[in-house]
């Protein structure tokens, strides 16, 4: 389900960007970023960093892109975003002692700090590349090949990410007879 959840801004604003174009799709995308936020603090009771981290980079430069009238801002966005966050995952490897992915709650992936730094490690490269290839079709393709690599190229690539993930982290999966 979170899944699910976490694609509905895109979602969104692809249906505004193809309804009534770039600005109006911007307002619904800042508008839905921080409905998300709210859905799960509702939902789990507490902020989530990241979502609300990206609401604000939506809001700072979707506002930019509104105001201006500019909609290189909102094109922007995604690299921030995915630049911060690499930033982030990377600055976890020299602060405390697990890595940022380590610390997050889980029940079924029990991995060895030395496998989290390293799974930790791809995801800095992951999202750093992605960084730099929406500025690549940012800057080298027309406004609606952007969303629409932006809404699905992104969202499959991430996908094909994790699930390349999973033969490396197969060994690791806790099962019911093995966890109790």
């Amino acid at each position: 389900m979170n899944t699910f959840l976490d694609l509905i801004p895109a979602l969104l604003f692809f249906g505004a960007y193809v309804a009534k174009g770039i600005y109006f799709a911007t307002g619904v995308l800042i508008v839905a970023m921080f409905v998300l936020v709210a859905v799960y603090w509702f939902k789990d009771h507490r902020i989530h960093k990241l979502y609300l981290v990206t609401a604000i980079v939506a809001a700072v430069f979707g506002g930019l892109t509104l105001y201006l009238r500019d909609p290189l801002f909102i094109k922007l966005k995604p690299t921030v975003a995915y630049g911060l966050i690499a930033a982030i995952l990377l600055g976890s490897h020299f602060i405390g002692k697990k890595v940022l992915l380590a610390r997050i709650p889980q029940k079924a992936v029990v991995l060895p700090d030395a496998v989290w730094r390293k799974v930790n490690l791809a995801w800095v490269l992951f999202f750093a590349f992605c960084a730099a290839l929406n500025l690549y079709v940012a800057y080298g393709f027309s406004e609606k090949v952007w969303v629409n690599f932006n809404v699905f190229g992104f969202t499959v690539l991430t996908f094909v990410f994790m699930i390349a993930h999973a033969p490396f982290l197969m060994r690791y999966l806790q099962t019911e007879e093995t966890s109790s």
